[in-house]
């Protein structure tokens, strides 16, 4: 397929073509040896030092801006720490009579989004600017499109950022280029990440790595994505979690267990799903739900502290608090709390009822847990800004639960809800093995009735558990969710480098028969393509009068004085065949 390119793509080809003729390799291939970085040398620079021209610096980056003005021009240079000036003179890039370097490569072929490596010296300008003066610049790798012009001014403001999420979720390569902020929150998602796992490490708790392709897709209520494995001849299941491998681990003698896990699931996409998602579980024998609530504040916390130097968060027009202890409310009192209605003894059809009252649609198979689970989340959730816990869920949404100690029908877990999301899930986990299996055939029926979410019975946890595991407690955290919290974005896409994306539409540009076929002449393909005319449904869409116009410029312009041109009717005739 080829693909359509615009009047900056073929411009830029063009000039690929002039550098490989003037002997310049575009794209080389040795290491270009770099000894400073832009953010190292505005930081250490001291203000009214006289340039130390045998100091010299070298970079490599990408050319963001060109002021071209003569025998001296300024431009700006990227590279991965941030921007800096560069000034380039034309007798310091070409010291002898040939001027050709800096008058036809420098000035005339390189473009805004080239890679190059510089050497220079520093100085500083006199209206103070930090900048390098340039003795010699190489092209690294010749852009071939043109990136978005993002305008920046004295004070570090961007105005004209690209803001498409279909460019910017498609393009992100671009959308970092260009975008600061943009990589500003993938920097501080790393440091979530390493906050996190530098608190889990303190504790001596291991990180460990467990099946991704899974027989049975186990540990959540969730659908999967299946393959099939073609030498084992079985389907195979991508891992919706990974709480019973990591649990097969405490059975192991592991005293704490974790996991930075990706898990796919095979539902919606909104702005807090995704189906390729980051979860950190956590697994820790001899500790309860209530020990792992206080851990889970003290490490939010913690990642609050190491991000910004204090507990407050300001996400939207919120400002959230992170600092510890936080709000709890059990699900029943969140219900009645927000409804008004106790439904902590009603039965499956009065639950029912309720979701019929509270305008709730559910679907016919739901079981008294989903039920319950559709009225707290339509309307409990989003009235939980501020970090809360939710605790005491009852046993039919928690089938790897351990049963309440002193509340019959309730299960030992919580979820903590903030900003109106759920972020993490823990349990004082299920280790009655008879218990366990009852509970995975309770899910069994469920998938009977016909919900594909329902748990698949995982026989060799069962046998895991019998041979005994200690009292645990767990949790999993939503990282990408965590992420959106702590730097203030919206969307899960946002903070998902290459987030799902439904497939690009790729217009395939015409070919010279399909031109020929609605009766333009061969030698008139060029003019047409150089006006931007790529397909046979753009030349459909156009004014015959105005492409009459523009062909008889850009003839002129090519230099093709000896192709005739159409006449209006028979543009018309292209147009209307």
């Amino acid at each position: 397929m080829q693909a359509i390119l615009n009047e900056q793509e073929i411009l830029r080809r063009e000039k690929l073509t002039q550098i490989r003729q003037m002997g310049i390799e575009p794209y080389p291939a040795e290491l270009y040896p770099v000894n400073a970085y832009t953010k190292d040398i505005k930081k250490n620079f001291v203000p009214g030092t006289p340039p130390d021209t045998n100091n010299i610096v070298q970079l490599a980056g990408r050319l963001m801006s060109f002021r071209i003005q003569g025998s001296a021009s300024f431009a700006e240079l990227q590279d991965s720490t941030g921007r800096i000036q560069i000034y380039v003179r034309r007798d310091d890039l070409c010291p002898s009579e040939n001027k050709e370097y800096y008058n036809t490569f420098f000035k005339k072929l390189l473009d805004i989004g080239d890679f190059v490596g510089i050497k220079g010296y520093v100085f500083q300008t006199q209206v103070g600017e930090i900048s390098i003066h340039v003795t010699e610049i190489n092209l690294l790798a010749k852009s071939l499109k043109a990136l978005p012009i993002v305008k920046t001014d004295e004070n570090g403001v961007s105005y004209d950022e690209v803001t498409d999420p279909e460019f910017k979720y498609r393009r992100r390569y671009v959308d970092l280029v260009v975008n600061p902020k943009v990589k500003d929150v993938f920097l501080k998602r790393t440091k979530i990440f390493q906050s996190v796992r530098d608190y889990l490490n303190s504790f001596e708790y291991l990180e460990v790595e467990t099946p991704i392709l899974q027989a049975i897709p186990g540990g959540a209520t969730a659908r999967p994505f299946i393959t099939h494995h073609n030498a084992l001849d079985i389907p195979l299941y991508m891992r919706i979690a990974n709480e019973l491998y990591l649990k097969r681990l405490i059975v192991g003698g592991f005293e704490g267990v974790y996991e930075f896990a990706k898990d796919f699931r095979n539902e919606g996409m909104d702005r807090t799903h995704n189906p390729e998602f980051t979860v950190l579980e956590l697994y820790v024998a001899y500790k309860d739900y209530i020990w792992m609530a206080e851990f889970t504040e003290n490490l939010l916390q913690k990642i609050a502290m190491d991000l910004y130097k204090t507990t407050d968060v300001q996400v939207g027009e919120k400002t959230i608090s992170f600092k510890a202890p936080f709000q709890r409310l059990t699900m029943y009192e969140a219900i009645e709390k927000y409804t008004g209605i106790d439904i902590s003894q009603k039965n499956e059809e009065e639950l029912r009822e309720v979701c019929k009252n509270l305008k709730i649609d559910v679907p016919a198979h739901a079981g008294k847990g989903k039920l319950i689970d559709e009225i707290f989340g339509e309307t409990c959730e989003h009235h939980l800004i501020q970090p809360t816990f939710i605790t005491d869920y009852p046993v039919e949404m928690s089938p790897l639960t351990k049963k309440h100690r002193s509340k019959a029908g309730l299960t030992e877990r919580f979820e903590l809800i903030v900003n109106g999301k759920e972020i993490c899930n823990a349990y004082s986990e299920l280790n009655d093995p008879i218990d366990q299996r009852e509970r995975f055939e309770e899910q069994m029926k469920l998938q009977a009735r016909g919900d594909d979410e329902a748990m698949f019975i995982d026989q060799d946890f069962l046998r895991a558990l019998e041979y005994g595991m200690p009292p645990t407690s767990g949790i999993g955290f939503g990282m990408d969710r965590i992420t959106m919290l702590f730097t203030n974005q919206s969307s899960i896409q946002d903070v998902l480098f290459f987030p799902q994306m439904r497939p690009e539409k790729i217009i395939e540009m015409a070919k010279t028969e399909d031109y020929l076929t609605i009766g333009v002449r061969e030698e008139l393909i060029p003019i047409l393509q150089k006006l931007n005319i790529m397909t046979i449904a753009e030349l459909k869409k156009v004014n015959p009068n105005k492409l009459f116009g523009d062909m008889g410029g850009m003839r002129k312009k090519l230099k093709l004085d000896q192709v005739k041109l159409p006449t209006k009717e028979e543009i018309e005739g292209w147009i209307n065949s």
